[in-house]
C-alpha cells in the first residue's frame, strides 16, 4: 500500500505542482507505460474496493437482521440500481476519452470545456433515466420474479435510492475527469470517502436508529452525496479542471460526447440486462438461491474487482497517448494491460477458494445457499478470465473510436451468452448450471473481443480509424 501510495504521491506533484491549478499536457505521454497503468489501476482499484467492501458489510448488516427474505430484496433493488449505474459509466468513459486526448494534444481549453459540457449532459441524462426506473421499477421488480414481502421491500428501498442516481453520476462524471488528466490520488479520493463514509453510516442507520434494511437505503443516498462532493472539491475547487458550464458549448459537445456515451451506455446495459435475465432464472429455485445470488453479487466486485478499475485505468492513458500521436505507446498499453490482468485474476480465484468457507460462516448461509456460494468460489475464474479480458478489450474500443465494437461484444456476452447457456444450465443442473454456463460464455466473448481489441488498435495505427486534431 505504502508503495502505491507513493507512486500516486509522484503523478499527483508531476500533474498539478505547487498552484493546483495548471494542467500538465500528457503525464502519461513519457515515462514507463506499466508503471502509470499499475497506478491508476492500484489507487482507482483502493477506491472501488472501499466501496465494493462497503457493499459486502451492507449485505452483511441486512443479513444480521435474520430473514432470507430481506437479503432477497436488497438482491432485487442492486439489480435495478445498477441499471441507472449504468448510464453514468456509459458518460464517464465518454468524459475520460475526450478529456484526455484534449489533454494529450496540449489543448487545456477544450478539455476543460468538454469536462463542463460532460457534466451538464450527465446530470440531465441521470435524472431522465432514474425518474423512468422510478416509475417502472415494480413491472421490473415482477419481471425478476420478486414476490410477497421480498417485492415490497424491494420497491420501497428503490421509491428512497433511485433519486439519488443524479448525484452518484455527477460523482462518477468528476472521477473521470481527475483520471482522464491523470490526478490517480483524487479521483481515488472520490470512491474511497463514499466507501467510507457508508462503513460508519450503515450500521447507524440499520441498528443504531432502528431503521431495518431502510436503513441501508438512507445511508446509500448520504454516501452518494458525499461522493459527490469529494468529486466537486477535487475537480472544480482544487484543479480548475471544469470550465463555467455554458448550454451553448453544451449544445456543441453533444455530438462528440453521444458518439462514445450512447455505444457505452448501451454497452454497460448489457451487463444488468444479462445479469437481471440470470437473477430471475435463479430466482425459479426458491428464495436460497436469490440469497446465494446476493452473496455472490456482493463478493464477486469485491473480489475481482480490480478488473473494473484496470479497464478504467487504460483509457486516459491510450487517450492521453492518441491525442499525442504516440502509438508505440497505446500497443505498449494495451498489451501491458493484459498481462495485469491475467495475473490478477489467478491470484484472485485462488484466494477466493481458500475464502469460500469463511464466506459462507460469515453470512450463515443454510446448506442450500452454501452449496451454491461453494462451488462459485471454485468455478468462478474461469468465468473472470474471461470478463477481464473483455472489459480491458471494451476499454480500449470506447477509447479508440470503436465504441461500438464495445456494444457488440457486451450486447453479444449479455444475449447469446447468457440467455441459451443460462437456460441450458439450470434446466440441467439448477442455479449452478445457470451461473456455469454464463462464465463459459464470458471466457469465449472475452477471448474473441481481446484479438478484435489489437486489430481496432492497428487500424489506428495505420490510419485508418479518424485521427485527433491537435492544438
Amino acid at each position: 500500500m505504502a508503495n502505491v501510495m507513493s507512486e500516486a504521491d509522484i503523478l499527483d506533484e508531476t500533474l498539478v505542482g505547487d498552484a493546483e491549478t495548471q494542467i500538465i499536457p500528457g503525464v502519461f505521454t513519457s515515462g514507463s507505460v506499466m508503471r502509470h497503468v499499475l497506478v491508476m489501476a492500484l489507487t482507482s482499484g483502493i477506491g472501488l474496493m472501499a466501496i465494493f467492501l462497503v457493499d459486502v458489510l451492507s449485505l452483511l448488516y441486512v443479513s444480521r437482521l435474520g430473514s432470507e427474505v430481506k437479503i432477497a430484496a436488497v438482491g432485487f433493488a442492486s439489480t435495478i440500481l445498477f441499471l441507472a449505474i449504468a448510464s453514468s459509466i456509459g458518460f464517464m468513459i465518454a468524459i475520460s476519452a475526450l478529456v484526455s486526448r484534449s489533454i494529450g494534444a496540449g489543448d487545456e481549453v477544450a478539455a476543460r470545456r468538454m469536462a463542463a459540457s460532460g457534466i451538464v449532459w450527465t446530470a440531465i441524462v441521470s435524472a431522465a433515466i432514474a425518474i423512468v426506473l422510478y416509475l417502472a421499477k415494480d413491472a421490473i421488480l415482477t419481471s425478476l420474479n420478486a414476490k410477497g414481502e421480498a417485492f415490497t421491500i424491494a420497491s420501497a428501498y428503490l421509491d428512497f435510492t433511485l433519486p439519488s442516481n443524479i448525484l452518484m453520476s455527477v460523482g462518477v462524471a468528476y472521477s473521470g475527469i481527475l483520471r482522464a488528466a491523470g490526478d490517480a490520488k483524487r479521483a481515488m479520493y472520490v470512491t474511497l470517502g463514499g466507501g467510507i463514509a457508508t462503513a460508519f453510516i450503515d450500521p447507524l442507520m440499520i441498528f443504531g436508529l432502528h431503521f431495518d434494511v431502510m436503513g441501508a437505503a438512507y445511508s446509500t443516498v448520504i454516501a452518494r452525496l458525499i461522493f459527490c462532493l469529494i468529486g466537486y472539491h477535487g475537480a472544480v475547487m482544487k484543479l480548475d479542471l471544469v470550465a463555467r458550464p455554458r448550454m451553448k458549448d453544451a449544445l456543441q459537445d453533444l455530438k462528440p460526447l453521444m458518439t462514445i456515451a450512447v455505444p457505452a451506455i448501451l454497452t454497460n446495459l448489457a451487463s444488468p440486462v444479462g445479469s437481471a435475465f440470470l437473477a430471475s432464472t435463479v430466482a425459479k429455485f426458491g428464495d436460497s438461491a436469490v440469497a446465494a445470488g446476493a452473496v455472490i453479487d456482493r463478493v464477486t466486485p469485491l473480489a475481482f474487482g480490480g478488473m473494473f478499475a484496470l479497464s478504467g485505468a487504460i483509457g486516459p492513458v491510450l487517450g492521453q497517448n492518441w491525442g499525442a500521436g504516440l502509438f508505440e505507446r497505446m500497443r505498449r498499453t494495451l498489451r501491458d494491460a493484459y498481462v495485469i490482468g491475467f495475473i490478477y485474476v489467478l491470484l484472485t480465484w485462488a484466494l477466493l477458494v481458500l475464502a469460500s468457507g469463511a464466506i459462507i460462516q460469515i453470512f450463515d448461509l443454510n446448506s442450500e445457499a452454501a452449496h451454491i456460494v461453494r462451488v462459485y468460489c471454485l468455478v468462478s475464474g474461469v468465468g473472470w478470465l474471461g470478463l477481464g479480458a473483455l472489459f480491458v478489450a471494451n476499454a480500449s474500443f470506447n477509447n479508440l473510436g470503436a465504441p461500438m465494437r464495445a456494444t457488440l461484444f457486451n450486447w453479444g456476452r449479455a444475449t447469446l451468452g447468457t440467455i441459451p447457456f443460462a437456460t441450458w444450465g439450470a434446466a440441467h443442473y439448477g442455479p449452478l448450471g445457470a451461473m456455469m454456463g454464463v462464465m463459459v460464455a464470458a471466457l469465449l466473448f472475452g477471448t474473441v473481443a481481446s484479438f478484435s481489441a489489437f486489430a481496432v488498435l492497428n487500424k489506428v495505427v495505420h490510419g485508418k480509424l479518424p485521427q485527433i486534431r491537435r492544438g
